[in-house]
């Protein structure tokens, strides 16, 4: 039986912006979840499977290479096709069971859709990195660890984060380094202005990062004085949301837009 298939672009309400992901309407077993993502070659692809109670869904996520635990832009995209194909009723919110935590996403109206994910606090790094700071081509002001081999470099300027090329083979020779958030205080209206950077998951640079606006709320909110935070991913294609600290959660709010449509033949 085919399964059901898109590509949805999360965090843009224009086509061809934010950060693509595949979304597949069930589960399969782990290797061919991991073949299709391979085919999609997406950042991320999500799979989705109805629970017994019509408002959860499991749902596991995966880069061309490697499963992860956690995706913002997949998880958006993922409730945005439940509620725009109607599964689900705008006037709910659903409940996502990963392998990691519960999450949570409602329909936010004109805004798109928000997401009810876990803070992650960054911690200071005990000591510089010079080999991560030369593939870079930085030098920060401050570096902070953060959960899962990535790592936060904070610069003093937006324009240093938007016009930043980094050396992805030597970043993907870094084994103690899984992936990089590059981020600044905000220019043209935006409170912050971030990249995120994973060659060593398969992805040289990620469009935009729900995940990452986790450790980014945690650290900015409190440095700029503000419960929530509008912010941009300078990536290629762009793209933007709201981050809005709420205890130990991080709500995030960005629209989605529908590229691609179909069915998946390739089932098991």
């Amino acid at each position: 039986m085919a399964l059901p298939i898109f590509v949805v672009d999360a965090f843009t309400s224009e086509p061809f912006g934010g950060n693509p992901a595949g979304v597949v309407l069930d589960h399969g077993d782990e290797s061919w979840m991991q073949r299709v993502a391979a085919e999609m070659r997406h950042s991320e692809t999500a799979f989705v499977r109805p629970r017994a109670d019509a408002l959860a869904y499991d749902l596991r996520w995966f880069t061309p290479e490697v499963e992860v635990s956690l995706c913002g832009h997949a998880t958006l995209a993922s409730a945005h096709v439940l509620f725009e194909t109607g599964r689900v009723s705008p006037n709910d919110t659903i409940t996502f069971h990963t392998r990691g935590s519960e999450l949570r996403a409602a329909h936010a109206g004109s805004e798109g859709v928000t997401l009810d994910f876990p803070v992650s606090v960054p911690r200071p790094s005990t000591s510089p990195d010079a080999e991560l700071f030369a593939a870079l081509g930085i030098e920060p002001v401050e570096m902070l660890a953060c959960d899962g081999d990535f790592f936060l470099c904070i610069v003093d300027d937006a324009g240093t984060v938007r016009t930043l090329e980094p050396d992805f083979a030597a970043l993907r020779f870094l084994r103690h380094v899984r992936g990089v958030y590059v981020s600044a205080p905000g220019d043209k209206g935006y409170d912050i202005v971030s990249r995120c950077f994973g060659p060593r998951v398969g992805i040289d640079e990620d469009p935009v990062t729900g995940s990452m606006y986790c450790v980014l709320a945690a650290y900015w909110c409190p440095q700029l004085g503000k419960d929530e935070l509008r912010a941009f991913q300078a990536s290629a294609r762009g793209g933007e949301l709201t981050a809005r600290l709420a205890g130990d959660r991080v709500l995030l709010t960005g629209r989605a837009t529908t590229v691609l449509s179909g069915e998946l033949s390739a089932v098991n």
